[in-house]
């Protein structure tokens, strides 16, 4: 392996105001390859969950902070212009490893067993060196696919949702109340007998 195969980068975790240790390796290699804030992709990953559903097999949701299922990394990388390049299949055993001769130059998303880190030109940034000593194997990568710089101006699958502007509560005076009719003269009482006899 080349003299600086390893680099030592936590992604903007420390600048982003967290401390100590976590389980954050997608977020911290997707923001290292990407060039994006931590925080941005901190929340991408949070805001992905709501699409998940939970089953017998799949109890929790993905957390940007204790662990992100493949099938939401899918979904945010494609959503990010990213393409994914699968290097082992079923039966085919180990073709690539975490060596620099062995993967494509530029920036790198790569997953390995239970870890995703980020490779930029052979060189590993990470907060370890999990390459095991180049021994490492890698079931794929992510790259940059032709998209990516569009996508990157343009609002995300992700994005929070503007808030829509409450619509004003109008309150209108009542209508005017119908003017009232003038009662009609009532007609004169007839005179009862005794009235008109004794008139």
């Amino acid at each position: 392996m080349p003299k600086q195969h390893f680099r030592f980068h936590d992604g903007g975790r420390t600048a982003a105001g967290y401390r100590g240790t976590t389980g954050d390796c997608v977020v911290r290699s997707i923001a290292i390859a990407t060039g994006l804030p931590y925080q941005h992709i901190y929340d991408l990953v949070n805001r992905s969950s709501v699409h998940e559903r939970t089953g017998t097999r799949k109890r929790g949701k993905s957390n940007a902070r204790t662990g992100v299922y493949k099938s939401t990394i899918k979904r945010l990388m494609s959503s990010l212009g990213w393409v994914w390049t699968p290097t082992m299949q079923i039966g085919s055993g180990c073709t690539v490893h975490l060596h620099p001769d062995e993967l494509p130059p530029g920036r790198l998303v790569v997953s390995v067993s239970k870890h995703l880190t980020a490779v930029i030109d052979g060189v590993i940034h990470d907060t370890h060196d999990c390459s095991r000593r180049g021994t490492r194997c890698v079931y794929g990568y992510w790259q940059p696919g032709p998209v990516y710089a569009r996508s990157i101006r343009q609002p995300s699958l992700f994005a929070p949702r503007t808030e829509e502007r409450p619509q004003e509560c109008r309150v209108s005076a009542p209508p005017p109340r119908p003017a009232r009719r003038p009662r009609s003269p009532q007609p004169p009482r007839r005179k009862s007998f005794l009235e008109w006899l004794f008139d």
